[in-house]
């Protein structure tokens, strides 16, 4: 259980979506002030031509400056392993501090030796401007923010539970659809489970802002957002009456048919350095590695 109740405080959240990594982005408003916070941003990536694009954080920041919006946060609910970060870009043009789950620190010493990061390359977390723990508190202007820490699809998740919204990154998915895979490094079933009836212990009316959507096999339009009485009722994986070791053995199981997400590698290597491309090497040219047969 946890410590966390429905505040007065409605946010007004602005959802963007990015269908070819199937991913929602945020803006989330405190209603009584312009102050507002930027979550689980995009940077358009072609993997074939190795080619970025700011076109998805573009729509963000014109948005950010029609509505005379002013950033106090940019967020990340995790290291995603399916797109690339824009949190850099987006910090320039708009400001804001940025912030991620401390546990970041595991993730860039799994990944730094992977894929063989060179000293520069600083495995304390200090890439970010905050780094949250279970219980933290932060403020969009006058919108109160709390931090839960739901480990478990990676070890540095977070959900961030502001106002009666909660931003749960990839733990769950729509109903049903599901929960998030545990086989990436430093992933356990046994902990999602855990982490997932954390936020499932929210008021029944907090409302769930997902960072992906698939589409289940009979539903035909993307969505974005749930609650968690809708969660505990109809969650395919997780409803309740589903205990842990059923959930660990489903998780498992399925996870075992899964491919690795295709932007996983350069993802990883960008989004451990805060949204940051690896330093040039000494021709000037940037480069993402690709490890040959180490991920399995």
């Amino acid at each position: 259980m946890n410590d966390v109740t429905r505040p007065p405080s409605v946010p007004q959240v602005k959802a963007f979506f990015d269908e070819p990594t199937n991913t929602f982005s945020y803006v989330v408003k405190d209603p009584d002030s312009n102050a507002c916070a930027l979550i689980d941003s995009v940077l358009d990536f072609d993997y074939a031509s190795g080619r970025t694009d700011v076109r998805s954080a573009d729509e963000i920041i014109s948005y950010v400056r029609e509505q005379g919006l002013s950033v106090e946060w940019i967020l990340e609910t995790h290291v995603h392993a399916d797109h690339l970060s824009a949190a850099p870009y987006l910090h320039q043009a708009l400001g804001g501090k940025t912030g991620i789950g401390a546990m970041i620190t595991v993730v860039q010493d799994t990944f730094g030796k992977a894929f063989n990061a060179g000293t520069e390359f600083a495995r304390d977390g200090s890439q970010f401007d905050q780094l949250f723990k279970e219980g933290d508190h932060f403020k969009i202007g006058n919108l109160e923010g709390q931090v839960l820490h739901t480990p478990g699809h990676t070890p540095a998740c977070l959900t961030y539970v502001i106002g009666d919204a909660a931003f749960v990154g990839d733990t769950l998915f729509m109903p049903d659809y599901g929960t998030a895979r545990c086989d990436f490094p430093g992933g356990d079933a046994r902990t999602l489970y855990r982490s997932i009836q954390k936020v499932l212990s929210l008021p029944g009316e907090t409302r769930i802002f997902l960072c992906h959507d698939y589409k289940a096999p009979d539903r035909e339009e993307f969505c974005h957002q749930t609650t968690v009485a809708e969660q505990r009722e109809q969650n395919v994986h997780v409803h309740e009456g589903i205990s842990e070791d059923e959930f660990v053995r489903m998780r498992s199981e399925r996870d075992a048919t899964l491919n690795m997400p295709a932007l996983i590698l350069p993802s990883v290597q960008v989004n451990m350095r805060a949204g940051e491309m690896p330093p040039p090497e000494d021709n000037g040219q940037v480069y993402l590695k690709v490890p040959i047969n180490l991920f399995k």
